[in-house]
C-alpha cells in the first residue's frame, strides 16, 4: 500500500473565474504550479487528479505521464456537489495510509511548507489524527452584529498583543481513508493545525484574487 497520496481535485468550470484551472498563470497554466510542487515532494508516493476537464486531462497525458488520472463520475460534476463525497470517490479507488489534499487554486504553496507538514503530522501521529493547514489572523475582528471577536473595543491593545485566531486556509489537508468515512470531513476529532504563510496561502476564487496571486508569483520569478 502506498503510505501517501496527493489528490488534486479539479473541475472544467467555474462559476467565478471561468476556466481559471487551465488559464495562463505566469508561465504554465494554473494547475501546473501546484501539481509541479506535488511531483517534487520525495516523501508523496504519487499524485491523482479527478476532473471532468478534458482539457485537463490531454495535458496530463502529454507533459505528466506519472500521474494518476481519474475521471469523476457524472454525479459528482453538479458545481454544489461535496468536496467530500468527490475525495470518498477517489479513495475508494487509490489506497493508502494517508492522503494530502490541496487544490489547484493555491499556486503559491511551497514544497517546503508541504514537506514541514508531512513530517510534524508523521511525527505526532496518532496523537494527531488529521492535520489542516492554517493562517494566522491577529487583527481586530467583528461579526455581523457589530460585536467583537477577539478583543475588547475599551481596551485598545496592539494588534500583534491580539490572541490569534486562525483562518483554515484550505491549502493542505492530511488525512486517512478511515477519518474521511466514519467523520464524512477531512478534518478528524484530533487535528493539528500547520500554519502557513499568508502570501503562500494566496487563493483564487475570485478575478480579483487571481490578478493579485499572478501579481505575486510574477515578482517572485524575476
Amino acid at each position: 500500500m502506498n503510505n501517501i497520496v496527493a489528490i488534486l481535485p479539479m473541475k472544467h468550470s467555474s462559476e467565478r473565474v471561468p476556466g481559471k484551472n487551465y488559464r495562463k498563470f505566469g508561465d504554465k497554466l494554473l494547475f501546473e504550479h501546484i501539481l509541479q510542487t506535488l511531483l517534487s515532494c520525495e516523501k508523496i508516493d504519487f499524485v491523482v487528479v479527478d476532473t471532468d476537464s478534458e482539457t485537463i486531462v490531454d495535458r496530463l497525458k502529454s507533459d505528466y505521464p506519472t500521474v494518476k488520472i481519474l475521471e469523476r463520475p457524472e454525479n459528482l460534476r453538479p458545481g454544489d456537489t461535496p468536496m467530500n463525497d468527490v475525495l470518498l470517490n477517489t479513495i475508494s479507488q487509490v489506497p493508502s495510509k494517508f492522503y494530502l489534499q490541496t487544490h489547484s487554486t493555491n499556486p503559491l504553496l511551497t514544497k517546503e511548507s508541504i514537506d514541514i507538514a508531512i513530517d510534524k503530522f508523521l511525527g505526532k501521529y496518532p496523537i494527531y489524527d488529521s492535520l489542516f493547514s492554517v493562517t494566522r489572523l491577529q487583527t481586530r475582528l467583528w461579526n455581523e452584529l457589530s460585536m467583537p471577536l477577539n478583543h475588547n473595543p475599551n481596551i485598545l491593545l496592539p494588534t500583534q498583543d491580539l490572541p490569534p485566531v486562525f483562518e483554515e486556509n484550505s491549502c493542505i489537508y492530511l488525512f486517512t481513508e478511515e477519518i474521511l468515512r466514519q467523520k464524512h470531513n477531512r478534518i478528524g476529532d484530533r487535528p493539528m493545525m500547520h500554519e502557513i504563510e499568508p502570501i503562500e496561502a494566496q487563493d483564487i476564487d475570485t478575478e480579483q484574487e487571481y490578478l493579485i496571486a499572478e501579481a505575486i508569483h510574477n515578482s517572485q520569478v524575476k
